[in-house]
């Protein structure tokens, strides 16, 4: 029998970086092996930082949290992500988020399809670039119709409130998916703008759901030395009638991703509808997670956090920005959010001018990255078979710790110089 899917069951491509490291294991690549550089990574490091509330390194599980959670998850989780963002985004304000508005779901993926699983028969709007993931998710479930949504690199990928507009009265969308910061592109809509986007919403009726997985790798500062905390949350005039949908959780903005525990907060009914849908996907999250979980969202242990985060990783930044233009590859604007840059690499010498070649040739440097054409998020692949606008761009990670950044950075550089023509004398 020839080695293919067995009948009645399609093959499943790997998106992104689970693509990426996949073929750098081929070449004998193992996570934690200094040898190896992963700017391909989509996590940030998981170890401990200047200032940061100190990593939890074990648990101990009360005899009753081996039981199933509730699929929409603990309340006492439920309770503490409410009062979260009522303390951070809606102080003084009459609509306050309760343990009604937050759904628990296992990790950012499973909350994703539970809000696509609850969405009626709609037009959903989605960006070019973005998160890889949402092109299989858009893919599998058939009621909704994805409709592109281009964002100019030539304006670092701003998108306006009035242009929003347009879109979704020209395309008759009744939903629309961002992630923000944008993951791959590190653009963010915030202020004015994003208020701006939620009255677009609200006006015309228009899901909005923002994936605010990176809002804690937001680069602004309200004041000196103080983080500029991202998230449509301040924004929001009523939490039950306004239909935004917020989806963040432990993976990056904690730096836990491998407890996997995230949350969906929106409008009640919202909730309603994707705990619903956990009852048949997935059944609901780890409860001695969810319950560990609950310390990490007080205001105080959850403020230092984002605030550790912003000094690491805005030296990381800083560093990447810089040494990725020194080797000739350019930014469509410097990130505003997120840890990655996204660059282009047409300017350098081929094979090093395509994103896959790029990748393919830093594996034989032991580095790893992400072709940029991963991000041209194309469910069905019902586009015309041309070639990406964006095979020329790379996603770089500035996600591990310094020192093996440095490193990597400096392989690339070799690399580089390596395929650079000779001068002629």
């Amino acid at each position: 029998m020839a080695d293919g899917p067995v009948p009645s069951f399609r093959p499943v491509p790997k998106t992104g970086v689970i693509y990426v490291v996949s073929e750098a294991g081929r070449l004998g690549y193992k996570s934690g092996d200094p040898a190896w550089t992963n700017l391909g990574q989509g996590m940030p490091e998981t170890g401990p930082l200047p200032g940061a509330p100190a990593r939890i390194p074990g648990l101990a599980i009360d005899p009753a949290d081996q039981e199933y959670a509730p699929v929409a998850g603990i309340l006492e989780l439920r309770e503490a992500v409410a009062a979260l963002y009522n303390a951070r985004y809606r102080k003084g304000l009459p609509s306050q988020y309760t343990a009604e508005n937050v759904c628990i779901a296992g990790g950012g993926r499973a909350a994703l399809t539970r809000v696509a699983a609850a969405l009626g028969a709609v037009n959903l709007g989605h960006f070019l670039p973005d998160y890889t993931a949402y092109e299989e998710l858009l893919d599998i479930f058939r009621n909704v119709a994805a409709i592109p949504i281009l964002r100019d690199p030539e304006r670092a990928y701003a998108f306006s409130a009035q242009e929003l507009r347009r879109e979704i009265l020209g395309r008759g969308l009744g939903a629309v998916l961002a992630s923000n910061p944008s993951n791959p592109t590190g653009a963010a809509v915030d202020g004015a703008e994003l208020e701006g986007w939620i009255a677009a919403s609200r006006e015309l009726d228009c899901a909005l759901i923002l994936d605010e997985f990176y809002s804690h790798y937001s680069w602004g500062e309200e004041t000196p030395g103080k983080p500029k905390l991202l998230s449509a949350a301040r924004w929001i005039e009523d939490v039950d009638k306004d239909p935004v949908v917020i989806l963040d959780g432990l993976t990056k903005n904690w730096r836990y991703p491998g407890w996997r525990v995230a949350w969906i907060v929106g409008p009640k009914t919202v909730i309603e509808a994707v705990s619903s849908a956990g009852s048949f996907l997935d059944g609901g999250g780890s409860r001695p997670l969810q319950r560990a979980a609950v310390g990490l969202l007080s205001r105080e242990l959850a403020d230092a956090e984002a605030s550790a985060i912003h000094k690491a990783f805005r030296a990381k930044r800083d560093l990447m920005t810089a040494r990725l233009g020194d080797l000739g590859i350019r930014l469509d604007g410097p990130p505003q959010g997120t840890f990655y840059c996204w660059g282009s690499v047409a300017g350098l010498p081929s094979p090093l001018n395509t994103g896959m070649g790029f990748f393919r040739a830093g594996l034989e440097a032991k580095v790893i990255t992400v072709p940029g054409e991963f991000f041209d998020v194309n469910p069905g692949k019902r586009r015309a078979p041309r070639g990406s606008r964006f095979r020329g761009h790379v996603r770089f990670s500035f996600g591990p710790p310094e020192a093996s950044i440095r490193a990597g950075l400096d392989r690339l550089e070799k690399l580089i110089g390596s395929r650079a023509k000779p001068v002629r004398r």
